[in-house]
């Protein structure tokens, strides 16, 4: 019964919600900042369910500076039904390899990463994660789930023609899934870099439901060095405007009042792949992604200012599929 129930997507309370769940579209993605040299890299990977329910998979990596950005479908993909695990590859060959301490990919000799991660910062133990209670409920078009807040990377990636030294970045990953892929159009940001290397911030958007039943969810959570916290829109007060002018969230909760303002700083967005889950074939270019943005975070709990900082390193997307 309870293989039955995380098939919806859903998780029970106290659940892990990492695990692979077995939905049309589960996707891992992971982010790298490198703040001595102004390095960011994303990895992404998709564990897809075509129209027969068979598996493949989509990888991609992309890095700023440079602009180089690479994807590909993949025959083959599967993730582990316990914690963060997955693989994705052709018969002969790993495109993507992970677990919670380590990330490799290969998309060929100028195209390849291999790093792992110390001092994990992950989700705090509780009874939900992302997306709080709404993760118990059945059947969502849509979960959202960041469970690595933070860590040192060790390691190396080449792109292009860049041979990159990760040795101190910062680590960030989450993972999202739903029955029917990505939603109609989203929002989505995450920012390290700050002066305080302890503070993360992340949020996603967009309309989600269940069936015709749909809103425009919000969840945006913050780490301001042991403290995590986690706004819900609608559970929570949260204004949200996404727009020419740039990413601005304002939220609320009993004790805490965050701010997030972000904007693009002139460079060109990296186009990324959404993948078409029945159709066993990536859209390319769906997603919008500014991987070196200026991001401010404002976090108060009740008069005090625990955190007030800006990124420029921070990254933003709008995406619609």
């Amino acid at each position: 019964m309870l293989s039955s129930y995380r098939r919806t997507g859903a998780d029970l309370p106290f659940m892990d919600p990492r695990g692979y769940h077995g939905v049309a579209m589960e996707g891992y993605f992971w982010r790298l900042t490198h703040v001595p040299s102004g390095t960011v890299l994303i990895v992404l990977a998709g564990v897809n369910r075509d129209g027969e329910g068979a598996t493949w998979g989509t990888v991609g990596i992309a890095g700023h500076p440079g602009g180089f950005s690479r994807s590909v479908a993949v025959a083959q993909a599967a993730g582990d039904r316990r914690g963060i695990g997955v693989w994705a590859g052709e018969q002969e060959s790993t495109s993507l390899r992970a677990d919670a301490c380590s990330l490799f990919v290969d998309l060929g000799a100028d195209a390849r990463l291999d790093v792992r991660f110390a001092d994990r910062v992950p989700w705090p133990r509780g009874a939900f994660g992302g997306i709080g209670p709404a993760q118990a409920i059945p059947g969502l078009s849509q979960y959202w789930h960041p469970h690595l807040l933070g860590g040192r990377v060790a390691g190396r990636a080449r792109l292009g023609d860049r041979e990159i030294e990760l040795d101190g970045a910062t680590v960030y990953a989450e993972k999202n899934w739903g029955r029917g892929g990505f939603p109609p159009a989203w929002w989505w940001g995450q920012a390290h870099g700050f002066a305080r290397d302890d503070v993360c911030v992340a949020f996603a958007g967009g309309r989600a439901g269940l069936g015709s039943l749909q809103v425009l969810s919000t969840s945006l959570v913050v780490r301001v060095g042991d403290e995590v916290v986690r706004v819900v829109r609608p559970l929570h007060p949260m204004r949200v405007d996404v727009g020419p002018r740039g990413w601005s969230l304002r939220a609320r909760t009993a004790r805490h009042t965050i701010e997030l303002e972000g904007k693009a700083n002139g460079t060109p967005p990296h186009a990324l792949p959404v993948p078409l889950a029945a159709q066993r074939r990536n859209l390319e270019g769906a997603a919008a992604q500014y991987l070196a943005s200026d991001v401010r975070l404002v976090v108060r709990r009740g008069r005090r200012t625990l955190f007030s900082g800006v990124s420029a390193l921070g990254g933003l997307e709008r995406g619609s599929s």
